[in-house]
């Protein structure tokens, strides 16, 4: 199997050490030789190149890993649809941009074979992969990609509409959690503590469908009842995160974030934490 993978940057590299490992040709194309240069020095022996062609024109599937800026996501598959042969799918790695925008610019044909890969980081170390069908996306395609992340360990789970699932659940915890923090309910350092060491543990084992079963869901109703009508219903990100990031606390690429004292040193620490606490579930 051959794979080409557009982008070199966090996820690029997981994505090269996943298929390096499951025995794949990878080829990784970046426009910026310095994050070739990096993934070069720990995974040597991949075909790295700063030419488009030169990684997507002969491979089996793309997957694309580019910043989140749907202009950009679509210049390259336009590209990719020129470049590619007529049979590699193409993936788009977004975990926000459907891919029905992604692609929207590709004729039916090529846009027949272009489907939705999103891996979670880091992508070489968590099993899941949400497998997504945009507007005009092929069964072939979708049967195919299945097939292939199956055939490499992965939890492929194909996802029907033009969503990320797993991110909208994210996304909610996020505004909760920071609406807590606004309401000054919780500081940052208590809010994760909270996660970390009541419902976060048991996520792993039992799901949250599979936790309103168990507990019965009359009880779940009743719940939900007097919850919903305090939590967060904001529909834009909320002052407490845009006034940080105004501020210039960007979190750990600045330094300071809702926690302070970032360094390169502690990110990385944190980073080869949740690595080794994910292995460590698997077994």
């Amino acid at each position: 199997m051959k794979i080409g993978l557009i982008g070199a940057g966090l996820m690029g590299g997981g994505l090269a050490r996943l298929f390096v490992k499951a025995g794949w040709s990878v080829s990784v194309f970046d426009p910026d030789r310095a994050a070739l240069d990096r993934l070069d020095i720990e995974l040597p022996g991949l075909t790295l190149s700063q030419l488009l062609h030169e990684v997507a024109g002969d491979v089996d599937l793309i997957i694309e890993s580019a910043p989140e800026k749907p202009a950009l996501k679509q210049s390259i598959f336009a590209d990719l649809a020129k470049t590619a042969r007529p049979d590699t799918i193409l993936a788009t790695n977004s975990s926000v941009i459907p891919v029905g925008v992604v692609t929207e610019s590709l004729s039916d044909t090529d846009a027949k074979r272009a489907i939705g890969l999103h891996f979670w980081n880091p992508p070489d170390v968590v099993p899941l992969v949400e497998v997504i069908r945009g507007p005009r996306s092929g069964d072939a395609a979708l049967k195919t990609a299945l097939e292939w992340m199956r055939a490499i360990g992965k939890d492929a789970v194909p996802v029907e509409k033009d969503a990320v699932p797993g991110n909208r659940m994210q996304a909610a915890l996020w505004r909760e959690a920071i609406a807590l923090v606004e309401e000054g309910i919780c500081t940052p350092e208590d809010v994760d503590i909270i996660v970390k060491r009541s419902f976060g543990l048991r996520l792993s084992a039992v799901g949250p469908l599979e936790n309103l079963d168990l507990i019965s869901l009359d009880l779940g109703a009743d719940i939900l009842r007097v919850v919903l009508p305090t939590l967060s219903n904001a529909t834009e990100p909320p002052r407490e995160l845009t006034d940080r990031i105004a501020r210039g606390e960007r979190g750990g690429k600045s330094g300071k974030g809702f926690y302070r004292g970032w360094t390169e040193e502690k990110l990385a620490a944190l980073r080869s934490r949740l690595a080794a606490h994910v292995t460590s579930l698997l077994g």
